[in-house]
């Protein structure tokens, strides 16, 4: 696993649900190749979320290809079974929803017991006053900026404040925000304005490009990184 160094700086997190599901492998390659900071993994499980996507087992045949960071987000409930069991994936990250279980506490503790940097989302109905006392056991707060289950979906602009309100509570700790749900060039500075500092981008990144044809992978991820940044 690679342990992530914190810094502030602008990083482009491609999500594979926008890939190729034939080809991970080159797919993360060619994105890795082509200036992605790290590979945002979704995993869903038809219950928490109402779609379906992988689990521990499809993390572990591409954490080979990964030379970045994995960052894995998990839309599933219950989730303290599969913790131990991304950990032997090689997750770098591990991301749960504040209302996937009882005891997000206790499910934070966990992931970073198994030596994981511990994440937690917040969906679009999920105020910031529920992470406010977990600050001290995170390593990442992920604000949906859809609703959890599918790609595609349109930005809902309110999760602006949020973020604002996020940044101001965080503080000088270091503890990344992290935007996942219709990320592009137009809104992206919205986010890095508000405050955020890595961004999934799945349909932004993708689109247009192949593994026989990646370079518009780079464009587009250059485009997303050039329009955040210009607005920090």
């Amino acid at each position: 696993m690679t342990a992530p160094s914190f810094d502030r700086s602008i990083k482009i997190a491609p999500s594979i649900l926008a890939a190729d599901f034939a080809d991970f492998g080159r797919e993360i390659q060619a994105v890795e190749a082509h200036g992605a900071d790290w590979i945002h993994v979704d995993v869903m499980d038809g219950h928490f979320v109402p779609n379906l996507t992988f689990g521990p087992a499809m993390c572990k045949a591409i954490r080979p290809h990964i030379k970045t960071v994995m960052d894995v987000h998990l839309m599933i409930a219950p989730v303290d079974p599969y913790i131990d069991a991304f950990a032997d994936a090689g997750a770098d990250i591990l991301t749960a929803h504040v209302e996937a279980g009882p005891h997000i506490h206790r499910t934070l503790q966990a992931i970073r017991g198994a030596g994981m940097k511990a994440g937690v989302a917040l969906n679009p109905g999920t105020p910031t006053e529920s992470v406010e006392y977990l600050m001290d056991m995170i390593d990442l707060i992920c604000v949906m900026t859809v609703n959890p289950g599918f790609g595609g979906q349109k930005f809902i602009h309110s999760q602006i404040d949020k973020v604002k309100e996020l940044r101001a509570m965080i503080g000088d700790r270091p503890i990344h925000i992290e935007i996942d749900g219709g990320i592009d060039p137009s809104t992206a500075p919205l986010m890095a304005a508000a405050g955020a500092d890595a961004l999934v981008a799945g349909s932004a990144v993708f689109k247009g490009g192949s593994v026989i044809n990646p370079a518009p992978y780079g464009e587009n991820i250059r485009a997303i990184r050039a329009a955040a940044e210009a607005a920090r």
